[in-house]
């Protein structure tokens, strides 16, 4: 399965457009989605074309394929906008006995679920992309911010797909190539 993912578009139209463009080139059988959709929360400056009304209309388009879960930034208040659950804490999804925890990533790691050697987490809310392997073998991943990328980095999404996860940017180049094997 071809699992597209990102985070944090904080309510940009003009960058939640960029992610539909790509995810129609991108053509996944999911996107996963690890929070702060709507909101641009009190800590970060407006986006760029800040309408969370137009983002939520975007989303909710591609409801069908959509998981997500819930970001520090997202209340109940956007569910009444979005078709689509976003209120979960956390997906866990499986991949070849593997498990793979999809999170947002503001609560303390001591709050997660046990993970094993080779599982997967993924997380976004720093803003910051990230691949690296912690001290128990858990692949820690993080695509960065759609809207408001932080540290130099560009906004982007990652592709996860057969043995590797592809880092790009918005336009669709290839940042990042990682290996699963």
């Amino acid at each position: 399965m071809k699992l597209m993912i990102a985070s944090d578009i904080h309510g940009s139209a003009v960058c939640c457009r960029r992610l539909m463009d790509a995810l129609h080139r991108e053509k996944p059988q999911r996107l996963l989605l690890l929070g702060d959709l709507l909101y641009h929360g009190p800590r970060n400056g407006l986006p760029e074309e800040y309408d969370p009304q137009q983002v939520a209309a975007m989303l909710n388009q591609h409801r069908n394929i959509l998981l997500c879960v819930r970001g520090n930034c997202d209340a109940e208040v956007d569910q009444m906008m979005l078709q689509f659950p976003i209120l979960s804490d956390s997906c866990l999804l499986f991949r070849r006995g593997k498990t793979i925890l999809a999170v947002h990533g503001h609560h303390a790691q001591e709050q997660l679920p046990a993970l094993q050697k080779g599982d997967i987490l993924l997380s976004g809310h720093t803003h910051i992309p990230a691949c690296c392997l912690d001290e128990n073998g858990i692949l820690r991943l993080n695509p960065g911010s759609v809207s408001i990328p932080k540290e130099n980095s560009a906004p982007g999404y990652m592709i996860f797909e057969e043995n590797q996860v592809v880092w790009r940017d918005l336009d669709g180049t290839d940042l990042k190539i990682y290996s699963l094997l």
